[in-house]
């Protein structure tokens, strides 16, 4: 008997769906010559999956800058924002095409980033998606729980019923807090393994009951 289809799916953004980490690591920095302060790859991978504000607090701390928070985001997403001009950066292998795939099977799906609405609508736009959330539509951010149980409140569906697609560990947790099931495609920085976590190499080449397999002992 094939394994169930999820309740709906929901999809990290950057590292997930689109190749963004580049330009968000790119924009930090831009920020450190701006400043004048020192930052290495190593400090940035510490930001993936972040809530904007939180990771503009730490950059505040870290260059002792007289920016605030918000004035960092707002840096940060300029400079996405221009790396974005003409389109969004490079589809993540399979990406697309399974989130089509779930499309075609009936399967709702949101958008579930700490990227800003202003960043995350157009991609969103391009995408066969029933809800986006965004981390400027949230109180608290991933690895908090809130992004994912908002996006699960809006498909009017349960937690428990979801799979989320996550590329780090901040996002993983979040939704595995949330209750989800969690399809993790590491990109940039690692993710943990946990019971209702399945780690792949890369979505190229899933499909909607290829992935439900994977998950097809926690139905047992």
């Amino acid at each position: 008997m094939p394994a169930a289809l999820p309740s709906a799916v929901l999809w990290d953004l950057d590292g997930t769906l689109v190749d963004t980490e580049p330009l968000w690591i790119a924009a930090e920095h831009e920020l450190a010559a701006e400043v004048g302060g020192t930052w290495t790859t190593e400090d940035a991978l510490q930001l993936v999956g972040s809530n904007l504000i939180v990771a503009g607090e730490i950059l505040q701390r870290h260059f002792a800058t007289s920016m605030t928070p918000v004035e960092i985001v707002d840096f940060l997403l300029t400079r996405v924002g221009r790396g974005l001009t003409g389109g969004a950066a490079p589809w993540r292998p399979g990406a697309r095409e399974l989130v089509l795939a779930y499309a075609d099977a009936g399967v709702p799906q949101a958008l579930v980033t700490m990227s800003y609405a202003v960043l995350a609508d157009p991609i969103a736009a391009s995408l066969p998606l029933a809800a986006v959330v965004t981390g400027d539509r949230v109180t608290r951010g991933k690895p908090h729980p809130e992004p994912y149980l908002t996006a699960a409140r809006m498909l009017d569906v349960q937690p428990a019923a979801c799979l989320a697609v996550e590329d780090s560990e901040t996002g993983a947790t979040s939704a595995t807090e949330a209750g989800c099931q969690v399809l993790a495609v590491p990109h940039m920085v690692g993710v943990a393994a946990h019971p209702r976590r399945r780690v792949v190499t890369t979505l190229e080449g899933l499909t909607p009951a290829s992935v439900s397999t994977l998950f097809a002992d926690l139905d047992a």
